[in-house]
């Protein structure tokens, strides 16, 4: 099948000859990089009384990390998921290396689940047919949802539609999809610009830098919250096209002139070359040498909290 879809810039997927110079040549001959499986990733607690209530409109949004690049996103009355992957592993090979931040079965009531593209660490159909909340994704997607008995909305980048009395907004990102052998950019790939009474909130979906993000800073002004990852970026001459290392992802926050930053896309699976505790470490000393103030930089716990509002 031809592909559908392209990047900004044009650009596609790694031809075969390139991923299989990674993925085996370079591995083969020791090329890579080499660290452990897992590591010890902070994980704390979620206050489960407090999370069955969003705030109401007026009080911000509440975020909670659930591991990698899933978060409950919570305001204006409404929960929301982003990209939810809960269970203990991806593809039956990649397991946790940190339990997600809340199980599913002790999550609030959700009233959609935003999935940013088809990548099985970011579309896990077992968890959002657990969920059965309503799904909001990049166009493309109807074969994997057509007979799940989910309700679901395609959208296209910049397009947008409401959930309750949130505005939930499809925006572009530097990446690519794949499900299965011949399906390659099918799918649509993105970020989501969540939009409530008292926040904006911007999750990045999986994307490498680019110059789009300058663009969502200009339709979007004002972000409370930028979710950005900043893990799953070694080797760099491979990674580089579809995943940002710290120092990018640092760049790409002063790109969308948010308020606060909070990372993620490190820490529960590994799946690329650096160490799983390293990414907060590079992001720490990006920080520390642009000499940004501390309380805009947010690197949570797993199961953690933290309420982001206007002004």
């Amino acid at each position: 099948m031809a592909m559908r879809f392209k990047n900004l810039d044009g650009s596609g997927p790694h031809p075969f000859n390139t991923v299989f110079k990674w993925a085996v040549v370079d591995k083969l001959s020791g090329k890579r990089r080499k660290s452990p499986a897992r590591a010890t990733v902070p994980h704390v607690e979620p206050d489960l009384a407090v999370l069955a209530t969003p705030p109401a409109p007026g009080e911000g949004a509440r975020l909670t990390w659930l591991g990698h690049a899933s978060w409950l996103v919570q305001l204006d009355g409404v929960s929301l998921l982003i990209d939810p992957v809960l269970r203990d592993a991806i593809n039956v090979v990649i397991h946790r290396n940190v339990p997600p931040g809340v199980p599913v079965e002790k999550l609030p009531p959700i009233t959609a689940s935003l999935v940013s593209h088809n990548h099985y660490d970011h579309l896990d159909l077992p968890t959002l047919k657990q969920v059965g909340a309503r799904v909001i994704t990049g166009l493309g997607h109807a074969p994997i949802f057509q007979g799940e008995g989910l309700p679901f909305s395609e959208l296209d980048w910049w397009e947008s539609t409401q959930v309750g009395p949130v505005r939930v907004h499809y925006v572009p990102s530097q990446h690519w999809s794949r499900r299965g052998l011949n399906d390659a950019n099918q799918m649509l790939w993105g970020g989501f610009v969540v939009e409530g009474s008292s926040a904006r909130v911007y999750h990045s979906g999986d994307t490498a830098y680019f110059q789009g993000f300058k663009e969502i800073g200009a339709r979007f002004p004002h972000l409370d919250a930028a979710l950005l990852p900043i893990g799953a970026y070694d080797p760099a001459w491979f990674m580089r096209f579809q995943h940002m290392n710290p120092e990018e992802a640092v760049q790409a926050f002063e790109d969308l002139g948010a308020l606060a930053f909070f990372a993620m896309h490190w820490g529960t699976f590994k799946l690329t070359d650096e160490p799983l505790d390293e990414p907060p470490v590079r992001l720490d000393a990006e920080w520390l040498r642009r000499g940004w103030p501390r309380d805009r930089v947010h690197v949570l716990p797993v199961g953690g909290t933290h309420t982001v509002r206007h002004g």
